[in-house]
C-alpha cells in the first residue's frame, strides 16, 4: 500500500478511536467553535462533535485521491505527485491536530485556541507554498484562476510567485504561537493577502503575455 494511503488512513483511525475512547467523558455539549478573541462562540451535540472531524477527513481523503485519476490533465499531477501525496498526509494530519486540540479543551485542558492553532496553520500554508511550486497546470490543484488555467507560461510563473508568497504567510503565521493576542490577524491576514496578490498577479502575467504577442 502507498505510504499516502497508508499514513492518512492509520491517523483517521486514531482520530475515531479517539472520539470512542473519550466520548463516556464529555459533557452533552461540545465546545466547537472559538471567535477571532478565543473565547467560545459555538456548541456542538457530543455525538455531532466528536465525529464531525473524522468523517471530514474520510471524504477529504476520498475526494484527493480521486482527484488525480479523474483530472483532465491528470498526467501532469503525476509530475508533481510526491508533493501532492505529502499534502495529503498534512492535511489529515492537521485535521487530526484540530480534532486533539477540541478534545483537550472539552477535557478542561485550559489553552489559548488561536495560540494552538497558529503553528500548525502556518506550517500548513508553508507546505501548500511547496506544492504551489511545483504543481503543473491542471484543474483541480494549484491556483486555478481563468488566465493560469488557459495558459501554462502564465500558471508557472504564478506559482513559482504565489509559492512563495505562502511560504512567507505560513512562516507569518507561526509567530501566532508567540503572540497569541495577535494569532488570528497574523495567521489569516498574510493568507488572505498572499491569495488576492497572486490572483491579480495571474491576470497581469496574463495581459503581459498577450500584449507581447501582439507586437
Amino acid at each position: 500500500m502507498r505510504i499516502a494511503y497508508a499514513v492518512p488512513l492509520l491517523i483517521i483511525l486514531t482520530a475515531f478511536a479517539t472520539s470512542v475512547y473519550f466520548y463516556p467523558q464529555m459533557p452533552d455539549k461540545i465546545a466547537s467553535h472559538w471567535d477571532a478573541a478565543g473565547n467560545v462562540n459555538g456548541y456542538m451535540d457530543k455525538t455531532i462533535a466528536l465525529f464531525l472531524v473524522p468523517v471530514i477527513s474520510v471524504l477529504l481523503f476520498l475526494l484527493f485521491m480521486a482527484l488525480p485519476r479523474i483530472d483532465p490533465k491528470k498526467q501532469n499531477i503525476g509530475k508533481f505527485r510526491k508533493y501532492y501525496d505529502r499534502f495529503v498526509v498534512l492535511m489529515i494530519a492537521f485535521l487530526f491536530y484540530v480534532h486533539v486540540l477540541i478534545v483537550e479543551w472539552n477535557l478542561g485542558v485550559a489553552f489559548s485556541m488561536g495560540q494552538m492553532l497558529a503553528p500548525a496553520i502556518g506550517v500548513f500554508f508553508y507546505y501548500i507554498g511547496i506544492l504551489t511550486g511545483h504543481s503543473k497546470r491542471n484543474y483541480s490543484i494549484g491556483i486555478r484562476t481563468p488566465w493560469t488555467l488557459s495558459n501554462e507560461k502564465v500558471w508557472d510563473k504564478t506559482h513559482l510567485v504565489g509559492g512563495r508568497l505562502f511560504r512567507v504567510a505560513g512562516v507569518i503565521a507561526i509567530f501566532g504561537a508567540a503572540l497569541p493576542q495577535h494569532a488570528f490577524l497574523l495567521v489569516l491576514a498574510p493568507i488572505i493577502t498572499a491569495s488576492i496578490a497572486v490572483y491579480i498577479y495571474s491576470y497581469f502575467i496574463f495581459r503581459k503575455l498577450k500584449s507581447g504577442r501582439k507586437q
